[in-house]
């Protein structure tokens, strides 16, 4: 009875402790969708009001952080063992599969009850399984669709395709057709298409899978075989054969790209591939609203199915040597990830939930087009999991912005690729 008694009040101090906790807690994250004042970390800044008020002692530091720096500042903070506590990640690409192993990252199991894993899609928890063990909390799903400006189309007289869904040499045709002078002065001032390229990004990729190509097979390098070369020797040619692209096609100017698509007194571009995120921007208000704007699949070519890529985003703790101060932690990064903080995301940024329960609040019954592109879910690969991802990435990407800049062949491009990736895939 006496040993009893003591490990009660062991365990009452230890969760007194728990509950008793103050301090700092770090959030990385990153722009999502603009309020009034065009604030792209409203809703972030909203949400630690609200848990700093319901916590006294607890002050929650933001570290405003633009995406595409993300996954190298968080690769030079992990070298330096300076990470913050919370950063919006999955664990394919800055944390992989080194880090769980090494433990720089929480297994968040003992946090999860059952009834609240039921809730999540198993696709989504399954982005964020290793070895059997959770290492984070999923916020979204999403897949890359092609935006048009139907505008575009229209003054083109051109059909946009129907029902969304293009073969590749229809797609061309389209592009082309798409492709022109608007004011009569000689020099084409219209393109049918665009898309940027930049580790990371995967916009593109799509293109390149589409004669049945992938990345990496059977740990051998994949983008420098015959259905490779073809599929991404296609886009290529759109540019330089087709005259369908800008100049500007392949760079790693994001925001131009997408200014080129959907900015108001900026537009030149009919099509351009993105995240579904950014159907969100360009039907809400702004300078970025399209008024008149047709979400379609990516071009089928020779595996005979459209594809797109599909991923999951979400919450990662980081590891925490205060044991009661991970426990806070956690309890914020679930704080942010509720059944109606993903309807809010569902709503404003264009993701689709990762939660059963979001799913069934609806939140596509008004908004046609991300009702289309969540059934393009059925076609949607992931981008291959390896612990060197990121360097492996970084070296595919810098060769295919080289191509697009026609510095170098598909073939050379892609091989010279393998010769870096092979020693990575080891």
């Amino acid at each position: 009875m006496c040993v009893l008694t003591a490990l009660l009040l062991v365990l009452a101090v230890s969760a007194s402790a728990f509950a008793n906790w103050t301090g700092t807690i770090t959030i990385w994250d990153c722009p999502r969708w603009g309020n009034e004042e065009d604030d792209k970390f409203h809703w972030i800044k909203g949400k630690i009001a609200e848990f700093e008020a319901s916590h006294p002692g607890v002050k929650i530091e933001l570290v405003e952080t633009p995406w595409a720096e993300l996954g190298e500042k968080l690769s030079v903070a992990i070298a330096g063992r300076a990470w913050p506590d919370i950063v919006p990640v999955d664990i394919s690409g800055a944390i992989n599969r080194n880090h769980l192993e090494q433990g720089v990252v929480e297994a968040l199991d003992d946090y999860m009850t059952p009834e609240e894993l039921e809730d999540f899609f198993p696709g989504a928890l399954e982005a964020y399984t290793y070895k059997g063990k959770l290492y984070g909390i999923p916020m979204s799903m999403s897949v890359h669709v092609m935006l048009l400006n139907l505008d575009h189309f229209a003054e083109a007289g051109v059909e946009p395709p129907e029902n969304g869904r293009w073969t590749w040499d229809e797609f061309v045709e389209k592009a082309k057709a798409l492709t022109f002078d608007s004011d009569g002065d000689g020099v084409i001032d219209k393109y049918g298409f665009s898309t940027y390229i930049l580790p990371g990004y995967y916009e593109a990729w799509p293109f390149f899978y589409m004669d049945g190509a992938q990345p990496i097979v059977n740990d051998e390098f994949g983008f420098n075989t015959p259905e490779a070369i073809s599929a991404i020797q296609k886009l290529v040619d759109l540019k330089f054969v087709h005259g369908a692209a800008p100049v500007e096609m392949g760079s790693s100017d994001v925001g131009g790209t997408f200014r080129a698509l959907a900015r108001e007194g900026e537009r030149f571009v009919a099509i351009q591939p993105w995240n579904s995120w950014a159907i969100a921007t360009v039907t809400g208000e702004g300078v970025n609203h399209m008024p008149n704007v047709m979400v379609a699949e990516y071009p089928i070519g020779e595996s005979g199915r459209p594809i797109t890529i599909g991923g999951a985003g979400g919450w990662v703790v980081m590891y925490q040597k205060d044991r009661s101060k991970l426990d806070v932690v956690v309890e914020f990064a679930k704080f942010l990830s509720t059944t109606e903080e993903q309807y809010t995301f569902a709503l404003n940024y264009g993701t689709f939930p990762s939660r059963k329960s979001t799913e069934a609040m609806d939140p596509f019954a008004d908004q046609p087009l991300m009702a289309r592109a969540a059934e393009m879910l059925e076609y949607a690969v992931t981008v291959p999991e390896h612990p060197n991802w990121a360097q492996i990435d970084a070296r595919i990407q810098a060769e295919l912005q080289l191509i697009f800049a026609g510095e170098k062949s598909v073939e050379q491009g892609m091989n010279d690729a393998a010769a870096q990736v092979q020693r990575l895939l080891r």
